[in-house]
């Protein structure tokens, strides 16, 4: 076995291959970028390495600053994580031609699977069930625009050598294939350095279900069960777990069977995952191979009780799998929700900023979380927004769904957006919870889980005001005891008047709405007024930023944590994010561009859609922006002229930048 391993990644998955190296006794080698210098995986390394630059690939990309990085520590293997260069057969004979074990599959495998269009050849050889498609090697536009035609809409344009959603393209109809194409393979170019496609027909109501294969140096392969991956946004995975709800006994093993053999026909070692498409009366296709360890592993690790890093350990240092096929068993049911910066509300925006308040859910036989952050840490611009993976186990999918609904209730995070509040939604949906599943339930049940705005809780409101009064009296006592004079009635914050009550005004902002709470002083309580209802208040100071709030005849237990103007109250398991207003600061905003024409984050232009001086109507894309290696799309936000681009295509530019100059209409 190895004493020491190099991690050739970040994040969650840098953290979680640490945990398990200690624990087999392995030493780890930590990389990282200058925008990672202070990162959590750096902390918990028993070494770390200084790559370069925050941009990747001047740092994490960069395959012979980690083999440099090697030498200097004496790491006798890499593990790649996923992403970066886990599928890129150049590292790994890199890694071999420097005596460096990859700890991964042979190069032969990665490169037979990483284009999927070679990748169904092999499969259709093996008598893996293919999805009909064009997967050639004639790329000319006019021909796959005739292939697409002939397949069928709709058809689903994938870039060869993708994953993760990026350079994928639904099309409905045929005029919309060009432009499809070219958004694909600029993606695809920017993504994987790659443009090539293929065509697939697209299936209507898909579920998404994938099969964990291990195989060893001795020639043996089996198979861990599967995963239900079917809940996506942008083709991007939001909700998995295990096993797939209703999966018969028969169609899990020919689905395994099937996935072993994809594998034995690429010679595979190590850890690996085989993707299929399955249709509601349980055809399923071949739809691609990951060749390394996914991002949903946990809960295959939590309804088999292995450890799939210390599988891969195992099986890199030349010793035979841990357990035979029938020695592989299921018992209960896991969920992992993939907790992100990110605001879905606006189309799953990315978020950056510092995390001011994170406090996960206690962990313990039901409950796990991977994360790569501790309060404190930034959410930066360079990579994927994932904050955590929160993962629940019970005996039944009803018990695992309890625990998943508790488990973000208790999820605390300020200082950014998340998209908790949207997956506590998406678990209490009645389709998920019904296992009524498929790659088109989010849009399906867009009513649901994207709500129509309401007002705050007014709960949530009368929190936040006695917060803010106790925390005047705190910082009033805190300010006293430094004071010349900490007994002078000067100091007190009770709102004490000669002849009768004092009364103020404390404001918030709901939005764009202003919210008023008339608070007046009594002896041992406040009189609260909010929308002519008026409640009698109470509260008192605990640890840190967490309240004990009595309102009337109740008693709550509450979190107010302030960032600048910025109030997140945590209350009774969900979150409201309301602003401060302070009266002497108000200024007129004025007209600003609005509409999305500023950047939402800091990223590059890479293409103007129209011309200066042209006349569009609302909802005209005028430019591509890419940001956090995501593409979005600015358009118009009314019928109006485009006077100027504010940045060339190739341009960056910096977080609310103004990218165009519109003159609406009217």
């Amino acid at each position: 076995m190895f004493t020491k391993i190099l991690i050739a990644n970040r994040g969650e998955i840098a953290c979680r291959v640490i945990k398990t190296a200690r624990r087999m006794g392995i030493r780890t080698v930590a990389v990282y970028s200058e925008a990672d210098a202070n990162a959590r995986h750096v902390r918990l390394a028993d070494e770390a390495v200084l790559l370069g630059p925050a941009a990747a690939r001047e740092s994490y990309l960069v395959a012979d600053k980690i083999i440099e990085a090697c030498k200097r520590t004496g790491a006798q293997a890499v593990h790649p994580g996923y992403g970066f260069l886990s599928e890129n057969e150049e590292f790994a004979e890199a890694l071999a031609a420097n005596g460096i074990t990859f700890i991964g599959p042979p190069a032969s495998a990665i490169r037979a699977m990483g284009s999927k269009s070679e990748a169904k050849k092999l499969m259709g050889k093996a008598a893996v069930p293919l999805t009909p498609g064009y997967h050639g090697d004639d790329q000319t536009p006019d021909l796959l625009h005739k292939e697409a035609d002939q397949i069928g809409y709709p058809v689903l344009i994938k870039a060869a050598a993708g994953g993760g959603g990026k350079g994928m393209r639904l099309v409905e109809k045929s005029a919309d294939f060009p432009d499809a194409l070219a958004s694909c393979k600029r993606e695809a170019i920017s993504s994987f350095g790659n443009d090539h496609v293929l065509i697939e027909k697209y299936i209507t109501k898909p579920r998404h279900i994938e099969i964990q294969v291990f195989a060893d140096t001795l020639g043996n392969c089996v198979y861990l069960f599967e995963r239900d991956c079917s809940v996506q946004r942008r083709h991007q995975k939001v909700l998995e777990e295990a096993p797939a709800p209703g999966m018969p006994e028969e169609r899990r093993r020919q689905m395994g069977e099937a996935a072993v053999a994809a594998a034995k026909a690429v010679g595979y070692v190590g850890a690996g995952t085989v993707e299929f498409i399955a249709m509601q009366d349980g055809t399923f296709y071949f739809m691609e191979m990951n060749t390394r360890l996914q991002v949903e592993h946990p809960v295959t690790e939590m309804i088999t009780g292995q450890d799939l890093v210390e599988w891969q350990l195992r099986v890199a240092a030349g010793q035979p799998l841990p357990l035979k096929q029938e020695q592989l068993e299921i018992r209960g049911h896991a969920l992992e929700a993939r907790i992100y910066a990110e605001d879905a509300n606006k189309g799953f925006l990315p978020a950056t900023g510092q995390l001011i308040r994170l406090a996960p859910p206690a962990e313990s036989i039901n409950v796990r979380v991977d994360t790569g952050v501790e309060e404190g840490d930034e959410i930066t611009p360079f990579y994927d927004p994932m904050i955590a993976k929160l993962i629940v186990w019970d005996e039944t999918r009803d018990g695992a769904l309890a625990r998943m609904r508790q488990a973000l209730a208790d999820y605390q995070v300020a200082g950014l957006t998340t998209n908790i509040d949207f997956l506590s939604r998406l678990v209490a949906c009645p389709a998920f919870a019904g296992a009524d599943l498929d790659t088109g339930l989010i849009e399906r049940q867009k009513d649901f889980l994207f709500p129509a705005a309401q007002p705050v809780p007014r709960d949530a409101l009368l929190v936040a005001t006695v917060g803010e009064l106790l925390w005047e009296q705190h910082a009033a006592k805190l300010a006293a005891k430094t004071s010349g004079d900490p007994h002078s009635p000067w100091h007190a914050r009770d709102g004490w008047r000669m002849n009768l009550s004092s009364a103020r005004t404390i404001s918030f902002k709901d939005g764009e709405t202003l919210v008023d709470a008339q608070v007046r002083y009594r002896r041992d309580h406040w009189a609260i007024t909010v929308a002519g209802e008026t409640t009698l208040a109470r509260g008192k100071k605990l640890e840190g930023d967490r309240f004990a709030v009595e309102l009337d005849d109740r008693r709550l237990i509450a979190s107010v944590v302030a960032v600048d103007d910025r109030r997140s109250i945590f209350l009774q398991g969900s979150t409201v994010t309301l602003l401060r207003d302070d009266p002497l600061h108000r200024v007129d905003a004025g007209d600003s561009h609005g509409g999305g024409l500023t950047a939402p984050m800091p990223g590059k232009v890479v293409a103007l859609l129209a011309q200066p001086g042209q006349a569009v109507e609302k909802g005209t894309p005028l430019l591509i922006l890419e940001a956090m290696k995501m593409e979005h799309t600015i358009t118009a936000p009314a019928a109006g002229v485009v006077k100027a681009f504010c940045y060339a295509a190739g341009e960056q530019v910096a977080d609310g930048a103004a990218l165009v100059e519109f003159e609406n209409a009217d």
